[in-house]
């Protein structure tokens, strides 16, 4: 998804140092960590000496020069970089091809600690054969200056640059520090190699920006030193304070402290981290740092993989990887406004669209039913059983496999899934008190799984408690905040909440039904106009002048959030249409018609709701909040947008068409001339013209509708806007 520009290799000769020199911010005691060989009274610090706290010797000087031979074997031509264990030498294997080999040293040679590690290398390393990690080719050992051994790894050449370097190259151009798009990328193409080294028992460590090269298009995880086994609270652990997480020194290394590294590395590479004892500080916010709050769901996933908590934090480099890809995809959406859609490993597809048209969506069940469900595990002794059933009640569904529960968990583990679906009946049907007993039978044996609080915020949405059902999809998107399932949820949920109380009462077959006094105004769309003449000349002037039940979207927080994540799902992936509608619902509700108009013409000409997206435009388009906004170019374009759509039947035809020309109408009736004669959904843009139109339209409805009463009322309609003849 994202071209990362090219690194050239490096010319091995050209890569060593001509001054090679420790800068004194970066002398260190290697065994109390305290600072050694400092300048004072003016006099430069020294290099080499003992450390005045602790007593330990410390040498900052390369131990070997140019020419020395290492293991009979491999000549050095000089020092690369200083690690975190010691020197890094180039050299050349003259027994393989002469190939250039990097030679990793200690610290210094009274470090037995150092040592020790330099030894657990070799012993954990020599079968690690991934793309992504460097490569040990060998353990070699030499005399050092003062006759003690000396062991050195010998590594494979890696030319190239460090992201730090690339780091440093972009803030020296003054281009601020990496795009998020780039720096997701790198991080991405690193995950893989850390979660092998994890199904080896490995942890890294010390993850950070320098120990990361890129040479040409590859990334290449380096300096291995670090490494040692997971949970191990035996060896020494070697890492960099701000990018390592505090709890490691009382548990070792654990995935969770993998996952904290590769959090603040990202963070690193996108943002100023103010600095805190010489050491990156605590994460900005959005308050502070203008990318976080443009990019809301990679805060949250920062926030969750450096979380002080361990446990609250991504379970593994695969979870991160699948969460960090979509919070790519949402990235580079919003930055050249192209979907990026991708399929979840967490959930499913939309199962429908809710919300459709202009007004808020009342029915809490329409919602549930639409929403995407989790996938089910294939490996869950119940999943089998699951697929055959069709039952849609709880208790249907709980006759139906109770004939086959007990071979599913005979000699088995015993299945998850079946009591999550048997909750997701319970929702679908209606009854949140009978989902939330279940969730509370399985809390004690699914702790922390996220299906508990995706389906307790769905009970809540059901009991239409709308703050209760937002703090349980706000939760589940800073837990999975590259996932467009939980944002939507907290769009419609923030949508609710900005409605407040109006929201419409749901009618018996679950759609929902605005007061009498709004049925015109709110939903001339779905019904036709049905005010009765204004302006005592049969004219249906007035009817629609209203915008509609988007109006009971108050401003406020909650309204700001609704536009935000119906936006991001959006922008994201076209296949969510019910955050178009509801991006759309948000925008008319600011007054901001051409943005509604605009998002709904987006809707996929192949989507089962492109023609009510149509439809909702022409809604939005028309509905000015005064007569006199309305304009001929505006009541045109909306017959133009009416007469391309396919409308499924007279009656759905006939309300659309209604709504033009009632708008034409009101038009006419501030006696406006239209500057051409052409026809306006095949009627004269004129008083006659458009009443017949309108007259013919609320005839058809009549024809159309098996309510007397309402046929009555529609043909009294057809009578009262009909032009006037003379006998």
């Amino acid at each position: 998804m994202v071209k990362v520009p090219s690194v050239p290799r490096r010319d091995p000769a050209e890569a060593v140092l001509t001054n090679p020199e420790v800068p004194e911010h970066h002398r260190d005691c290697g065994k109390c960590g305290r600072p050694v060989g400092r300048s004072r009274n003016g006099q430069p610090g020294r290099p080499e000496g003992f450390c005045a706290h602790c007593g330990t010797r410390f040498s900052f000087t390369p131990k070997l020069s140019r020419t020395d031979v290492v293991g009979g074997q491999y000549e050095v031509l000089g020092p690369l970089a200083h690690g975190g264990l010691g020197w890094i030498y180039l050299a050349v294997d003259h027994k393989v091809d002469d190939r250039p080999v990097v030679l990793k040293g200690l610290l210094n040679t009274g470090d037995l600690d150092a040592m020790r590690a330099a030894v657990a290398e070799k012993r954990f390393l020599a079968q690690v054969d991934h793309p992504n990690i460097v490569r040990i080719y060998n353990f070699a050992e030499d005399t050092g200056p003062d006759g003690k051994p000396v062991g050195y790894i010998v590594m494979e050449y890696v030319g190239g640059k460090s992201l730090k370097q690339l780091l440093r190259e972009q803030r020296t151009a003054d281009q601020g520090y990496l795009p998020p798009a780039r720096a997701i990328a790198y991080i991405l193409e690193m995950l893989p190699a850390l979660e092998y080294l994890h199904e080896r028992g490995l942890a890294y460590c010390d993850f950070k920006p320098d120990n990361v090269m890129q040479t040409e298009e590859q990334l290449k995880l380096i300096d291995l030193g670090a490494v040692i086994r997971l949970h191990d609270q035996a060896e020494t652990i070697y890492g960099t304070p701000g990018y390592q997480a505090k709890e490691i020194a009382h548990t070792g290394p654990t995935v969770a402290t993998e996952v904290y590294t590769v959090g603040r590395t990202l963070a690193a590479l996108i943002m100023r981290i103010p600095p805190v004892n010489h050491e990156l500080g605590p994460l900005p916010g959005p308050d502070t740092e203008p990318l976080l709050a443009r990019h809301e769901s990679l805060y949250r996933f920062l926030l969750r993989a450096t979380d002080i908590d361990p446990d609250a934090r991504f379970t593994s480099m695969t979870e991160m990887s699948d969460q960090l890809t979509g919070i790519l995809r949402e990235v580079l959406a919003g930055e050249d406004g192209r979907p990026r859609p991708g399929l979840s490993t967490r959930f499913g597809p939309p199962r429908a669209v809710f919300g459709v048209g202009d007004q808020v969506p009342g029915d809490p069940r329409a919602i549930i039913a639409a929403l995407p469900v989790p996938l089910v595990d294939p490996a869950d002794s119940g999943a089998a059983l699951l697929a055959t059933t069709s039952a849609v009640t709880p208790e249907d569904l709980e006759r139906e496999i109770t004939a086959g529960l007990a071979a599913v968990v005979t000699g088995r583990e015993e299945s998850v899934e079946i009591p999550l679906r048997l909750i997701r009946a319970a929702l679908e049907f209606g009854d949140p008190d009978d989902a939330l007993r279940r969730l509370d039978e399985v809390g004690d044996t699914l702790i922390g799984d996220w299906r508990l609080t995706w389906f307790t915020g769905q009970a809540r949405l059901l009991q239409r408690d709308w703050p209760a059902a937002a703090a349980e999809f706000d939760a589940l998107y800073s837990a999975l905040p590259g996932e467009a399932a939980p944002k939507l949820a907290l769009a419609v949920t923030a949508e609710l909440m900005a409605a407040g109380t109006r929201v419409p009462a749901t009618s018996a077959g679950g759609d929902p039904q605005p007061p009498a006094a709004d049925v015109h105004a709110a939903n001339a769309m779905a019904n036709g106009p049905r005010s009765a003449p204004a302006n005592g000349n049969g004219s249906a002037s007035g009817a629609g002048n209203s915008p509609g039940v988007v109006n009971r979207i108050a401003p406020g927080p909650a309204r700001d959030r609704a536009a935000r994540y119906y936006d991001m799902v959006w922008r994201t992936d076209r296949s969510f249409a019910s955050a178009a509608f509801g991006a759309a619902r948000v925008r008319r509700a600011v007054d901001d018609r051409a943005g509604a108009v605009e998002i709904l013409d987006e809707v996929d000409a192949a989507s089962a709701v492109h023609t009510e997206a149509g439809v909702t435009a022409v809604e939005a388009l028309l509905a000015v909040k005064d007569s006199d906004q309305l304009t001929e170019q505006l009541v045109r374009e909306a017959g133009k947008r009416i007469a391309g759509l396919t409308l499924d039947s007279k009656r759905r035809a006939a309300q659309a068409r209604m709504r033009v020309l009632d708008a034409a109408l009101r038009w006419l009736d501030l006696g406006r001339v239209p500057a051409d004669h052409f026809p306006l959904l095949g009627v004269a843009l004129d008083q006659q013209g458009v009443r017949t139109g309108l007259e013919r339209c609320y005839r058809d409805l009549a024809r159309e509708t098996e309510d007397m009463w309402e046929r009555i009322a529609l043909v009294e309609q057809a009578n009262a806007v009909r032009p006037r003849t003379l006998l």
